[in-house]
C-alpha cells in the first residue's frame, strides 16, 4: 500500500474529528463565548481535512 495514501487518509480522519470538535463546541456553547477554540479548531480541522483528500486524489495507484 502507498505511504502517502496512509497519511492522506489518517490527514482526512483528523480533519475531520477537528470539524465534529468545532461543532460540537458550536452546539454546546452555553452562554460564554468560546470563539476562539471554535474557530482554531475548525480551521485546523478544514485545513487537515482538504489537505487529506487532495492528497489522496493525486497519489496514482502502482501495481
Amino acid at each position: 500500500m502507498n505511504i502517502k495514501r496512509i497519511f492522506g487518509a489518517l490527514l482526512t480522519l483528523l480533519g475531520v474529528i477537528g470539524l465534529i470538535y468545532a461543532a460540537t463546541l458550536f452546539v454546546n456553547k452555553s452562554g460564554g463565548h468560546n470563539t476562539k477554540a471554535l474557530i482554531t479548531y475548525g480551521i485546523i480541522g478544514f485545513i487537515f481535512f482538504s489537505s487529506g483528500i487532495s492528497l489522496i486524489r493525486s497519489t496514482n495507484d502502482q501495481s
